[in-house]
């Protein structure tokens, strides 16, 4: 008989225990975050499955950002990241952990909010590589809310800004870039599907997302190039402890799914570098849960 490893239970695969009442201001830091996020810094193994490749990821800085930015990179690609001025000290720790893999790294601070910005950093990619090939969109913003009534009009701009139009922003600046072959991923959300009322605007934008995909795997597919969504559930991230959740909401975070726990970055880089990959070759228009169980 061949000796083999167990399979690792799912539900324990990281940890389970109640997370410290803690509070952040927007954007939120990994610095200040407890516990740590796991992002795959010890874990994540590469294959050379993206060699070559020219990867921008939006948001890039830390939470689901910084674990594709590690994963593409250990799978040979070359990684920019975007990201807000404040987050500056997430970045360079994002920057070194892709250039430890050997491959060509670079950062940009702004806000995609800015049309300027959103569409320079796809530019600057190319300058900075010789041109793109798969565009992650995954800056977000979001903050709880105890009712429509106190969604103020400021708050609904920002978040429609930064999860919508900064997304439109780039892609459409992307759009003389990229040739067949390559691959638009965005970050939506359990959300679109099961809508927290107290993230309604967040959940606005993350519909709207699943819309832009289907629409855009149908425009680009002729040209080769394939539009795929992640659909997040319950993830230690930054933006967390910065949504404004009341205790017992943060404390508890993730144990409503059925593997009872949340999840951690690093348990979806996989996912966007199987869509980033030629493995994915015949995947498009698609909407991928990463839930912890949880349904869309």
């Amino acid at each position: 008989m061949t000796s083999h490893d167990a399979p690792q239970d799912p539900r324990t695969a990281q940890t389970t225990d109640e997370f410290p009442e803690q509070e952040q201001q927007q954007p939120g830091l990994e610095t200040e975050m407890t516990p740590t996020p796991d992002h795959g810094e010890e874990s994540y193994v590469g294959h050379g499955r993206l060699a070559g490749r020219r990867a921008l990821i939006t948001g890039g800085d830390s939470g689901i950002g910084r674990a594709v930015a590690i994963a593409f990179a250990r799978e040979g690609a070359d990684v920019a990241i975007a990201s807000l001025p404040e987050e500056n000290e997430d970045a360079e720790k994002t920057v070194a952990l892709v250039r430890d893999a050997g491959v060509r790294a670079a950062s940009f601070g702004g806000d995609v909010r800015d049309e300027g910005f959103a569409e320079k950093i796809v530019a600057d990619t190319v300058a900075e590589f010789g041109g793109i090939d798969i565009l992650v969109l995954n800056a977000a913003y979001q903050r709880d809310r105890e009712s429509l009534a106190e969604l103020e009009t400021a708050e609904f701009d920002r978040t429609f800004r930064t999860n919508l139009y900064g997304m439109l922003f780039s892609a459409r600046a992307a759009m003389a870039h990229l040739d067949a072959g390559s691959a638009i991923i965005v970050t939506s959300s359990i959300q679109a599907f099961d809508p927290s009322p107290g993230l309604l605007d967040y959940a606005m934008t993350k519909a709207a997302q699943v819309a832009f995909v289907r629409a855009m795997a149908q425009d680009l597919g002729p040209r080769g190039i394939r539009v795929n969504a992640v659909a997040p559930g319950p993830i230690w991230t930054p933006l967390i402890p910065a949504t404004d959740f009341d205790e017992d909401k943060l404390t508890t975070f993730g144990s409503d799914t059925p593997l009872g726990r949340a999840g951690q970055p690093a348990e979806l880089a996989g996912m966007y570098v199987y869509l980033a990959s030629d493995e994915a070759s015949y995947v498009s228009g698609g909407v991928f849960p990463v839930t912890g169980g949880r349904a869309l």
